[in-house]
Parts: structure tokens; C-alpha cells; sequence
């Protein structure tokens, strides 16, 4: 047994046997490890589905044997003395590999993560997985920065002027695409705030439609008359929005003129009349019936009622019913509505009398 303590390289062959035993040993404990949790967790996610559990098996099941190896071969490193040239190479070595590593798992992460939210989105708003897509590679545009900054400053890079740099760089191209990057950011509030969704019918201003992309830079709308209508997503958010497919009751005002030659008994049953016949509509919900002012040439009634649905279509067939039947009762009843009317009366003096039978 005199060749084990034969030295090479400052160890003699005993401890770099057990080194090569301990670099082993810790890659075969390590791949052990790995595959006992995972199968567990894969049986404790078919018991209990998580999403949780999913993830971290993802996790595991994405760690190379490269990791271990370099794991491995840094435990066994500590056995024996090594000069500081190898070690400072094994240890870059092991730190790259273990960047690398992180770069694996955090593109899994945002794999999933975004994969998770298409799928929610599918069912609720397809148009957003274009956003989602754009966050996506903004994620990973961040994770491989980071890396790549940690992995320069530990191999002894000086990354302050390249940080510098990078931020005196960021600013100049964010003064020239700030309205292409303020678009941008707008679609992101979209997409989280949801102030309207694929579908929603909203009017901007003087501009009305229903909402049919939502886009990274622009929202389109279609328009009541048939056009497309394409809006900054900037310009979106900097106005006021009416979603109108949120609304929950629809009110209705209606104004009935009757003439002023109508008798007060009639006058009187007018608001019952008009209550009957809003109580008889199907979605509807009745508020008030007043006799509200004296008009130039009518005696006005003003009617408030709820559509208790929303859409539009339903609320213009109420409103039709409505304005039918009271025009009925209003016939049945002698009831005359008012028009604009102008008496003019004409006043003939003594004289002028006299001067006419002359």
C-alpha cells in the first residue's frame, strides 16, 4: 500500500481517492434525493392536485445533471488542497454552472406562469395572450440581464461603468420610443386593471364601438356604422371610458306632453295610467310619474323606469311597448296630446268696424 501515500499535486493518492470517492458519493446521494421528493410529490399531486406541487416537481425534474456534477465535484474538492489557479477555475467553473442553472429554472417558472394565465385567459379574453406573450419575453429579457451581471461581477469583472452605461443607454432609447413604450405600458394596465375586455361596447369620447383586440400598441373598436376604429392604448387610458356592457339597469326618461285644454280629472290619472302600463313590461322596474312643469304649448309629464337588463336591444322593444300602449289608453281615454301650436288673436276697433260696413 506504499503507492497511497505516494503525493501528486500537493495529495498524496489516498486523498484523492477520497475526494473521487466523496465527488461520487454526493453525485449519487444527489441524484437519489432528487428522484425519491420527486416521486413523492408526484404522488401527493395526484391525491391533492396543487399547483404548487406541479412547480416544484417541474422544478426538480429541471435540474440538470450538469448542477450535480458540479455540486458533486466542488464537495469532493474539499478533500484535498488545491493550488489557488484550480481553485479559483473550479469554482468559476461550479458558479457558471449553477447560473446557468438558475437561468433553467426561472425560464421554467415564467414558462409556466404565463402558460397558466393563457389558459385562464382562453375562456375570458383570447386577445390578451398577445400581451401576455410580450411579458413573457420581457421576463426572460430580465432574468438573462440579471444573470449576466451577477455572473460578471463574481469572475471579477467591474460591472459599475457597464450598469452606467446600460442606464444612460436605457434612458436614451426610452426619450425615443417613449410613445411606443408609453403604448406598451398602457396595454399592460389594460391587461391587469381590465377597464373593458374583448366584447365590452364603450364610447372614448366622441368615438363609440365594441372593443375587438386589444393589442400592445392599439385597441380596435368597431364601430356602429361598420368602420374599424384603432385607438392608442395611451390615449385610452388618458380619457374617460363608458363601458357600457357593464351596466347593470338601463334608466329610462321619458317626457308625455298633453294639451292644456286636458281637464284636471284626466290630468290626475295620467301618472297611474303610465305606471300600469311600465308595471305590465317584462325587466322593468318602475320609479316615478310626475306632472314636472308647464311648457310653452304642453302640460308635461316627466316618467323615470329601470331596464333591469342591460342590452340595448331589449331596452328599445320596452321603450316601443311603452310608447304604444300609451298612446292606446291616451285614445281611450280622450286624452290629446300637445304639439307646438300658436293662437293668434285678432282685435278690431269701433272704427274699423264702422269703416268696414261703409
Amino acid at each position: 500500500m506504499k503507492y497511497l501515500n505516494v503525493v501528486i499535486w500537493h495529495n498524496s493518492v489516498q486523498w484523492w481517492l477520497i475526494a473521487i470517492g466523496l465527488a461520487v458519493g454526493t453525485w449519487l446521494l444527489l441524484r437519489l434525493v432528487k428522484a425519491i421528493v420527486a416521486h413523492r410529490l408526484v404522488e401527493s399531486a395526484k391525491r391533492t392536485p396543487t399547483s404548487i406541487n406541479t412547480v416544484i416537481v417541474g422544478l426538480i425534474k429541471k435540474t440538470t445533471a450538469f448542477t450535480l456534477g458540479a455540486v458533486a465535484l466542488y464537495c469532493g474538492s474539499l478533500a484535498v488542497v488545491l493550488g489557488a489557479i484550480p481553485q479559483q477555475m473550479l469554482r468559476t467553473l461550479v458558479l457558471a454552472v449553477l447560473l446557468l442553472q438558475v437561468i433553467v429554472w426561472g425560464n421554467h417558472l415564467i414558462t409556466v406562469v404565463a402558460k397558466h394565465y393563457k389558459m385562464q385567459q382562453l375562456e375570458r379574453d383570447a386577445s390578451r395572450i398577445t400581451s401576455i406573450a410580450a411579458l413573457t419575453i420581457i421576463a426572460r429579457l430580465i432574468l438573462f440581464a440579471a444573470v449576466v451581471l451577477l455572473a460578471l461581477d463574481n469572475f471579477g469583472f467591474d460591472i459599475t461603468a457597464l450598469v452606467a452605461g446600460l442606464g444612460i443607454g436605457g434612458v436614451a432609447v426610452a426619450l425615443a420610443v417613449q410613445n411606443i413604450l408609453g403604448d406598451l405600458f398602457s396595454s399592460l394596465t389594460i391587461m391587469c386593471d381590465k377597464p373593458f375586455v374583448v366584447g365590452d361596447f364603450i364610447i372614448v369620447g366622441e368615438f363609440l364601438g365594441t372593443v375587438e383586440h386589444i393589442g400592445l400598441k392599439t385597441t380596435r373598436l368597431r364601430s356602429l356604422s361598420g368602420e374599424q376604429l384603432i385607438l392608442a392604448n395611451g390615449d385610452l387610458l388618458g380619457s374617460r371610458i363608458r363601458n357600457y356592457k357593464r351596466m347593470q339597469e338601463r334608466r329610462a326618461v321619458i317626457v308625455v306632453r298633453v294639451v292644456y285644454q286636458t281637464p284636471y280629472e284626466q290630468l290626475v290619472t295620467i301618472p297611474l295610467i303610465i305606471r300600469q302600463i311600465i308595471e305590465a313590461q317584462p325587466d322593468t322596474r318602475f320609479d316615478r310619474a310626475h306632472f314636472c312643469d308647464y311648457g310653452d304649448c304642453s302640460l308635461n309629464f316627466e316618467v323615470v323606469y329601470y331596464m333591469l337588463v342591460p342590452d340595448y336591444h331589449a331596452y328599445m322593444d320596452t321603450q316601443q311597448a311603452i310608447n304604444l300602449a300609451i298612446f292606446r289608453r291616451f285614445a281611450e281615454e280622450g286624452i290629446t296630446f300637445a304639439y307646438p301650436t300658436r293662437t293668434v288673436f285678432l282685435e278690431h276697433t269701433v272704427a274699423q268696424a264702422k269703416a268696414d260696413h261703409a
